[in-house]
């Protein structure tokens, strides 16, 4: 049995069907940037054949990385196979990813077809899928409700077309561990040519067993984990890479393989995904959380002082906790700034954004003595959007808040071509500024949520604000960060309606 664990990373497909955790192209790509630099072996960057939009950001992934192999999921259909071999065509390695329904529950009530019918889409996708590489994965959806004897003869069947790697999902997070890891063993055990094909899970958080179950179907011979940074998903999510990545490497001993993951990237990665989908991060959350190499107790800070080893299992460096140091500040040049813009794995596309957005530093490098990599990736989000998503721009606006007097907003916004000027009163500032700007959009949305967070530590830091609104069944995040929360605010909500105006069309099958 291989030493090596694949990590397979679906934050760019499963954890972009969160509500609101849509993502545009240039976003996708900063992400697929750092999970390249993080060394994730496969990539899944999306459903190529969901929109336009999705099959582009597919294809410019595949056509930028180069040291991970990129993954295009695909219904067992051949138009769907077909977009998804176009999407990865330019990568230097690709993959394509097909599933069908395998439960009788599913079978019966969503596909409507016989299980006969089910194991013969199943070989005609694998058959579609080679035509464009020999690296097809087949998952059998809903795989944790399923009887093990049908699996059995569909896993047999898509091994003998050609598939190399065979996920089991327990799609609606269903098992829990040592139900879980037994279907894999008994898998591994009756599927002839199981030798053949890397087993994978694929695991939701319904239940908070995400993690749990598939690190017991790696106890159990699973050698390919797909997760998620932050455990980013749908309804509860989906494993997270930092816990699955780090309790193999800390315990070794135990499941008896590692990854190659560069770990001192895990917490980069987790800060960008967090700042790029609006989802924060819970201060105890495992790995990535604010506190969680914190010490309050007083024994616990005396033990980690003596020795560190006495409350401390793995070394907050080694997952990156040291990586946002002060990196520039008011004095820094052009070329440092577009230096540290590309170790951090940003690029801005033409000479004028770099110039906007170092004129953008520089001012913010006057409000705040001390610039981090932090700062950096929220400074240019703006500027690594795409234009057509700018319909609603904050040109200028003036607050007033006083004890015992109705705040008061008033705003210039760019609406399209038209510079337009609206004024208005709330029950505090941000309300005030909100209601100013939804006179001029009338946009007729619901918000959903409000939340800010302050960007690094200081009182002089940026605050990234995040505002979900929903329409007509639609739900976006939008972010804004300024050392201005008012501003950042308004900055949030004019980023959430311009998602709205782009009209993102989605279609996101759950496996």
């Amino acid at each position: 049995m291989s030493d090596q664990l694949i990590i397979f990373d679906t934050t760019l497909r499963d954890g972009e069907q969160s509500p609101g955790a849509s993502m545009t192209r240039e976003e996708k790509l900063r992400i697929a940037r750092q999970l390249e630099r993080m060394r994730v072996d496969v990539i899944e960057a999306g459903f190529a054949a969901a929109s336009n939009g999705d099959f582009e950001a597919v294809q410019a992934i595949a056509q930028t990385i180069r040291e991970s192999t990129i993954c295009s999921l695909a219904r067992a259909n051949e138009n769907d196979i077909r977009r998804a071999g176009e999407a990865i065509t330019p990568a230097a390695r690709g993959r394509i990813h097909t599933f069908i329904a395998t439960s009788p529950i599913h079978m019966e009530k969503k596909l409507r077809m016989q299980p006969d019918q089910v194991v013969e889409q199943a070989v005609k996708a694998i058959g579609w899928a080679r035509r464009f590489t020999d690296d097809v994965e087949f998952s059998a959806e809903d795989a944790g409700r399923s009887e093990i004897d049908f699996l059995c003869r569909i896993f047999d069947a898509v091994i003998q077309a050609g598939a190399k790697t065979i996920n089991v999902p327990d799609t609606v997070g269903y098992n829990v561990p040592e139900q879980f890891a037994r279907t894999i063993r008994t898998l591994i055990e009756r599927v002839p040519n199981a030798d053949r094909v890397v087993w994978s899970v694929h695991c939701h958080n319904d239940l908070g067993l995400a993690v749990a179950n598939s690190l017991a179907a790696v106890m159990a011979g699973a050698r390919q984990v797909e997760c998620t940074v932050n455990g980013l998903g749908e309804r509860a999510g989906n494993a997270s890479l930092e816990e699955v990545v780090m309790a193999v490497r800390t315990r070794r001993d135990v499941f008896g393989c590692d990854t190659r993951i560069d770990t001192t990237q895990i917490v980069p990665a987790s800060k960008l995904v967090s700042g790029i989908t609006g989802f924060p991060v819970q201060p105890n959350k495992a790995i990535v959380g604010a506190n969680a190499f914190a010490h309050e107790s007083g024994i616990h800070q005396d033990g980690v002082l003596k020795h560190r080893e006495t409350y401390e299992i793995m070394r907050a460096e080694d997952v990156g906790w040291t990586a946002n140091k002060l990196v520039l500040g008011k004095h820094s040049g052009r070329n440092a700034f577009r230096s540290r813009l590309q170790e951090l794995g940003i690029v801005i596309g033409s000479e004028e954004q770099l110039n906007h957005a170092f004129t953008r530093f520089k001012a913010l490098a006057d409000k705040k003595h001390e610039i981090f990599d932090e700062d950096l990736q929220a400074l240019v989000s703006d500027e690594t959007s795409p234009h057509e998503l700018e319909h609603f721009r904050l040109l200028a606006s003036r607050f007033h808040s006083e004890t015992g007097e109705v705040p008061q907003a008033s705003l210039t916004l760019a609406i399209g071509s038209e510079e337009k000027n609206a004024s208005s009163s709330g029950s505090g500032p941000v309300d005030a500024a909100f209601k100013a700007i939804e006179q001029l959009a009338e946009s007729g949305t619901q918000l959903l949520l409000y939340s800010v967070n302050a960007i690094t530590t200081g009182t002089d830091a940026q605050g990234e604000v995040t505002v979900r609104l929903a329409k007509d069944g639609k739900v976006v995040n939008g972010q804004g960060a300024d050392t201005d929360i008012i501003v950042a605010s308004a900055k949030a909500y004019l980023n959430a309606l311009n998602k709205l105006h782009a009209k993102f069309d989605k279609l996101n099958p759950q496996i």
